[in-house]
């Protein structure tokens, strides 16, 4: 019967160990950087978000990508440059996700500036854009992950990756 009480007590301890709190305590933020998913170039992006609650974070971002686009039979180098904010809510605590995970959605809002040589026609132009995002990370100690999302807005149509380091 001790055996069982003793292993039932473990059990729980190793439980409330592994399903711990939200990755990022309340009041406490973020940096944000890597690479986006898109069909035109490869965007790069540093951003940093903060916990309000210890379910919800508050961040920005700050983006760019260069590609070549052909139109009329000409090549054009064209630049895109965008600064957003989201807001993410963060499954941890309702789903009781192990410590070094962190599951979250949300939304964000940008502004995109899309930087077009003279005699260039074609699609795209600057603009606000709405979008939503669902993703993820993983911790492999107290202080760096690497996370990984999709959904996006204008600058990143398919998703983005990179590297998360806890300020």
């Amino acid at each position: 019967m001790k055996k069982l009480f003793f292993s039932v007590v473990f059990l729980m301890l190793i439980i409330s160990i592994a399903h711990a709190q939200n990755s990022l305590p309340k009041g406490e933020t973020q940096f944000n950087v890597g690479v986006g998913i898109s069909d035109y170039g490869l965007p790069v992006y540093i951003g940093l978000d903060h916990a309000i609650s210890r379910d919800i974070t508050l961040g920005g971002e700050l983006s760019y990508r260069g590609y070549n686009d052909t139109w009329d039979n000409y090549d054009y180098h064209r630049h895109v440059w965008g600064i957003s904010g989201n807001a993410n809510y963060h499954f941890n605590n309702l789903m009781e996700i192990p410590r070094n995970w962190d599951f979250y959605a949300g939304l964000n809002l940008g502004f995109y500036s899309w930087d077009s040589p003279d005699g260039y026609h074609g699609d795209h132009s600057s603009g606000l854009g709405l979008g939503a995002q669902i993703g993820g990370r993983y911790f492999f100690n107290d202080k760096i992950g690497v996370n990984l999302e999709f959904g996006g807005h204008t600058e990143f149509s398919g998703g983005k990756i990179g590297l998360t380091i806890k300020l």
